[in-house]
């Protein structure tokens, strides 16, 4: 019988390998994917990518193994990655900002018997004390170290069938932690393909579906948008390294349908000055996810830019997925939506007893594409757990927040971000608030500082817009003014750029060393 994929899509769960090497026969002189420098049709990734597999294999990859990849983003890259999943394998992307130190610890911790890497990531690993690993080169041959199109099996070549469930490993996804080892987060074959299957009204399989992909792939952000893509046909664009100009530009030359962009990218584009003479019109959907995404901003991306903007509420961990398609509710653009396919969210209280809906307390959340666990960390995996009297698991979300009346989560800030002041607990959020609608303020963020009368007090921190010269005083005297007396900031300061993440997550830890090196000259 016939593979037919969009009969397969349609299944509860599938073989996300069957998917690609289908499409390679549906859609052989389609192009798969492009990173500007190097284009591949489906047949042609179809083939590249059993052919990676079957060498994997012959290497003794064990079922479930990791196999590391490091690099910047790029065709070869994906290919890896579909080939260690073909293979029966677990992919491993390794997250490039990490130090030399954090990505022997990850490779160690990983299990990996092949490191796919490009020459200055590997350079990075120089004098490391890794474990036995086969390396094969994403960009040229270096030394004894073939590329990835040396080192595949030869041409015609196919993998064995890999016989995974929906329980064995799909990927290992590393946090991004800005201190100590990234603890490593095991995505299931299973939350895989319900992340895959999000269904045709999304406009994923229509016939000129084409998705411009811009943060790296070792970012769960990116994979949002890339295995969905692949797994309908569509066409998956790549951009090695993110600028507002070579964005539109691609954009508007392939007549892009999807996107996932994180805020501050969302924001570059809005704020270029040229943003209205590209044309956008071919856009189905644009995603966001993975910071706090303004609700002005949110408001600017739905009046000027074509298509529909759905804001993606979870964490890598998985738990609760909330889905706001703002589009469909311009009145709700304060919250993050409503929990998607069969997830449930409420909140608990510091004790850890579970709140009635419209209170404020911890998110916690659960659905059918949480993580199976962190690699080797029975006990992370606990403490990042919430029990039921059944002793079924949530995921604690690591968020402030409330759930309204309509089912609307809203976010009040990350509960290790709360400042508890004098016994009060203050959200940065709100404070955060206050800044923003102070003259000349581009961006704010608050965070806490020990203090010896108070335990914690809040400390701000702002940018201007273009050409603002902020007076930091006048801004904390009219903020104060009006703030309650137990929120009040007890200093601001002016800085040029908010320290983010490669995916523009805010590093509110960079924020507490800079407030503490201001405060030890002040």
């Amino acid at each position: 019988m016939t593979f037919d994929p969009n009969t397969e899509l349609e299944k509860p769960f599938g073989d996300y390998s069957a998917l690609i090497s289908a499409w390679g026969r549906e859609r052989s002189e389609r192009v798969a994917l492009d990173d500007g420098s190097e284009s591949l049709t489906w047949a042609q990734v179809a083939a590249l990518v059993e052919r990676i597999a079957a060498q994997l294999q012959a290497d003794g990859l064990k079922k479930g193994q990791a196999v590391a990849i490091l690099g910047t983003t790029s065709v070869r890259y994906a290919l890896a990655y579909l080939g260690a999943v073909r293979a029966g394998g677990c992919a491993a992307p390794l997250t490039t900002s990490a130090t030399p130190a954090q990505l022997e610890a990850m490779l160690k911790d990983s299990g990996a018997a092949h490191l796919f890497v490009d020459a200055p990531k590997l350079a990075d690993l120089s004098g490391r004390d890794l474990p036995p690993l086969k390396t094969i080169m994403l960009d040229a041959p270096l030394g004894d170290h073939p590329d990835i199109y040396q080192w595949m099996a030869a041409e015609g070549s196919e993998a064995a069938p890999h016989n995974c469930g929906p329980a064995d490993p799909f990927n290992i996804i590393y946090s991004s932690g800005t201190t100590g080892t990234p603890k490593g987060i095991i995505h299931s074959r299973q939350m895989r393909w319900l992340h895959a299957t999000v269904g045709e009204a999304t406009g994923y399989g229509a016939p000129q579906a084409a998705s411009l992909a811009s943060t790296p792939l070792y970012s769960n952000t990116t994979l949002a948008l890339v295995i969905p893509t692949l797994a309908y046909g569509g066409t998956l664009h790549l951009m090695p390294k993110f600028d507002v100009v070579g964005y539109l530009e691609r954009a508007q030359k392939h007549r892009i349908t999807h996107t996932m962009l994180v805020p501050v990218q969302y924001k570059r584009l809005m704020e270029y000055e040229r943003f209205d003479d590209y044309d956008l019109s071919s856009y189905w959907l644009k995603y966001c996810t993975s910071a706090p995404f303004a609700p002005a901003l949110k408001a600017d991306v739905l009046k000027r830019w074509p298509g529909g903007l759905v804001e993606i509420y979870s964490m890598t961990e998985g738990g609760v997925v909330c889905l706001l398609q703002a589009h469909e509710h311009p009145d709700k653009l304060h919250t993050v939506g409503i929990p998607w396919k069969g997830s449930e969210v409420f909140t608990i209280d510091e004790a850890g007893n579970r709140l009635p809906p419209g209170e404020v307390g911890e998110l916690v959340g659960r659905s059918a594409t949480m993580m199976s666990g962190y690699q080797n960390q029975p006990d992370k995996t606990r403490e990042a757990s919430w029990f039921d009297a059944d002793g079924s698991r949530w995921q604690r979300m690591g968020d402030i927040g409330r759930v309204d009346a309509d089912g609307f989560v809203e976010l009040l800030g990350r509960s290790k971000d709360m400042i508890i002041s004098g016994g009060f607990n203050i959200y940065p959020v709100d404070l955060e608030g206050v800044l923003l609608g102070l003259p000349g303020v581009e961006e704010a963020a608050v965070i806490g500082v020990p203090s010896d009368r108070w335990g914690e007090t809040p400390v701000g921190f702002v940018t201007g817009v273009k050409g603002a010269v902020l007076n930091t005083e006048a801004l904390l005297s009219a903020a104060n003014e009006q703030l309650g007396k137990t929120q009040r900031l007890s200093a601001l300061y002016a800085i040029e750029e908010m320290p983010r993440s490669h995916i523009g997550k805010l590093l509110k830890t960079e924020l507490r060393e800079l407030a503490e090196a201001r405060q030890a000259v002040s």
